[in-house]
């Protein structure tokens, strides 16, 4: 390895993104990635049989398309090319019917009945002043350029999950609401889960939630791409275990969450720095299946064969109950199934005539149990027949997830607990929370502002922030 003006360490979206980010602004760059291949949550492999292509972590991506900073690369021209189902979202219920984000918010709300006002009401004022608060609900804690409209948006967002449900008064629309909160990983009774409900809502009606022609890992490759094409430099199967093992640079940054930080650097932080990365807590893991399918999923609601993502739960106490479980250690005899069906958008993920699914439940963190069983009587409860159209599946536990990634500690997908006491303060409260006690070394991971999610914001901070600490570059602000 050669010296370099900045080194980042893990090439996951965030990664990437903040490799990209110093690169534009003439370093010399170098990113190094401990598997063969890039890509963090973004891999896809065959995992099942030859032909079948599985997202092996993050399926669908509403926040890729919704990311400002995504927005401002040439990633089509690097062979990314993202494809919509015909339904963002289905939702089916027990009496056979279904309801559905469709690509019109007019559309979904009729599709709501007596809540439909309510639901397109709270909405189109949250669509609308998504561009004056994206930075701020999509970045580090700051003073808001338009603090008004983030008040109101707040009022929405901060509150729990099951006190917004109070807003509607049927069945099917508190379950679609639950079904979104549920992203949070989080008890619905927790404040800011609204938030996570309410920003997947947002990204649905203003881009859509798409998958990654031929599998998530195009957009890692496409990343990759770019950042070599202006410069950089990445090598793999360089798994980074100390900092001593790295050339010189002036600046550092480590897509790896608080755990792997104290492995890799924990003898040159401060002690108080130390105890706080100590403190950070991790949330509920996910056990994932994988599907190879003799055909499509029979689901017995007509929508969901047209959506790429279905929430399977049904009522909004079952969804309660089961995040309520996986949060106390416990598991839910009816798990809420996050389920997607890439081939009904991508006919590329599978032979001629064929699928894949995915799909994954919440578990205590750190589980290894096998949850294969309930997942899909789950979705045999909404898609009579499905279990017949298996051809082979392929598993993995929490425990079995952080073996894969060591950023999913305990299973948890989302680096840590997004719940008000981590949403802009994680991984410590700081000046900025990219920021180490040690000079030069930043934290760029999903451990950051803004969290979890494959839109790349949290490397394109942190590089700004070493940008500006150790090069004096201020780069102009996103929006």
């Amino acid at each position: 390895m050669n010296d370099a003006d900045a080194i980042v360490v893990g090439s996951g979206p965030n990664g990437l993104a903040a490799a990209i980010t110093l690169q534009q602004q003439g370093l010399s760059v170098l990113l190094l990635e401990a598997k063969p291949t890039v890509g963090g949550g973004l891999r896809s492999a065959e995992l099942t049989l030859p032909g079948y292509v599985h997202d092996v972590c993050s399926a669908i991506h509403p926040l890729a398309l919704a990311s400002p900073f995504f927005r401002t690369l040439p990633l089509h021209d690097h062979g990314l090319a993202f494809v919509q189902p015909a339904l963002a979202l289905a939702h089916p219920f027990d009496n056979g019917r279904a309801v559905a984000l469709y690509p019109s918010l007019a559309e979904t709300a009729k599709n709501l009945g007596a809540d439909g006002e309510v639901f397109q009401t709270l909405l189109t004022s949250m669509i609308e002043r998504w561009p004056a608060v994206e930075n701020n609900v999509l970045g580090p804690l700051r003073f808001p350029s338009h603090p008004l409209a983030l008040a109101k948006f707040g009022l929405k967002a901060l509150p729990s999950a099951m006190a917004m449900a109070r807003k509607f008064s049927t069945a099917e629309a508190k379950g679609l609401w639950a079904g979104m909160a549920a992203h949070s990983m989080l008890p619905l009774d927790s404040m800011t889960t609204a938030a996570i409900g309410w920003v997947l809502c947002i990204a649905a009606f203003r881009g859509g939630w798409p998958v990654a022609k031929g599998g998530s890992q195009q957009i890692a490759n496409a990343l990759a791409s770019y950042f070599v094409s202006i410069g950089g430099k990445i090598e793999t199967n360089t798994e980074v275990k100390s900092l001593s093992q790295l050339p010189n640079a002036k600046a550092v940054l480590l897509d790896v969450t608080p755990r792997q930080v104290l492995g890799i650097a924990g003898h040159k932080l401060s002690s108080l720095y130390t105890w706080q990365l100590k403190r950070y807590r991790y949330g509920m893991g996910v056990f994932k299946v994988d599907w190879a399918l003799d055909g499509a999923v029979p689901f017995a609601a007509d929508i969901c064969r047209q959506a790429g993502t279905l929430h399977i739960g049904s009522t909004l106490e079952e969804i309660r109950l089961s995040e309520a479980a996986a949060a106390d250690g416990r598991y839910a005899e009816r798990p809420f199934v996050l389920f997607a069906q890439q081939s009904v958008a991508d006919p590329s993920r599978a032979p001629q005539g064929k699928h894949v699914a995915w799909a994954y439940c919440h578990t205590p963190n750190g589980s290894t149990a096998d949850r294969t069983a309930v997942i899909e009587k789950q979705v045999e409860r909404f898609a009579p027949g499905f279990r017949d159209r298996i051809l082979a599946r392929h598993t993995l536990n929490s425990a079995q997830l952080e073996q894969y990634n060591f950023n999913y500690v305990g299973g948890d997908i989302n680096g840590g607990v997004l719940d008000l006491g981590q949403l802009f303060t994680r991984p410590v409260l700081r000046a900025s929370p990219y920021r180490t006690s040690l000079k030069g070394l930043y934290i760029c991971s999903s451990a950051t502002p803004p969290g979890g999610g494959v839109h790349g914001l949290c490397g394109h901070y942190a590089a700004r922030r070493a940008l500006k600490d150790i090069f004096g570059i201020s780069v102009k602000p996103l929006l």
